[in-house]
């Protein structure tokens, strides 16, 4: 699929087929985050791939009860660690927040590029996630998704964005 083309039809998607991921196609969405930019490359990041039931669910639990996520085959729980990384001089910590989240990013669009569907997770119980899926105190939970085949057409929905005249100013802050 070309890239622009993945890009213009990302969804999130809140139900998933059964079906299982061919490993090849979960090898190549993870690779698209492990070879991610991050900060002095210091790729500060650990990608749980959740498969169990039980934990799935347990999962989507912690998320505020959103059990769409537990239907999908594979759940991927992304975490980072301080890197003590003061990008931009004010940072501090939140640095390995954007570097997960440009990891996920990637992830999350070889997803489209494979004809998976995933969904952005942004609610969740930090604690409750670390406890369930043993996650040591130096990491904390950045994102989730859940990643499958979506049910029905998924990915032909139009979505509503901002034009670029709204989000784009020039020389200086307008």
């Amino acid at each position: 699929m070309e890239f622009y083309e993945v890009i213009k039809t990302r969804r999130s998607i809140r139900s998933y087929s059964p079906e299982p991921i061919p490993e090849d196609k979960l090898r190549r969405v993870l690779e698209a985050a492990r070879i991610a930019p991050s900060g002095a490359n210091r790729q500060p990041w650990k990608f749980i791939v959740v498969r169990d039931e039980d934990l799935k669910k347990k999962v989507a639990e912690a998320c505020n009860h959103q059990t769409f996520i537990s239907e999908a085959p594979v759940v991927i729980v992304a975490c980072g660690r301080d890197i003590g990384y003061n990008r931009g001089g004010y940072m501090g910590s939140l640095s390995m927040v954007v570097d997960v989240t440009i990891a996920m990013t990637h992830l999350i669009l070889a997803a489209r590029a494979e004809g998976l569907g995933t969904c952005w997770i942004g609610a969740f119980n930090n604690d409750e996630l670390k406890k369930v899926l043993d996650i040591p105190p130096e990491y904390n939970v950045v994102a989730i998704t859940p990643l499958g085949y979506p049910k029905g057409e998924a990915f032909t929905s139009s979505m509503s964005r901002k034009s670029l005249e709204e989000i784009v100013c020039y020389e200086k802050f307008a």
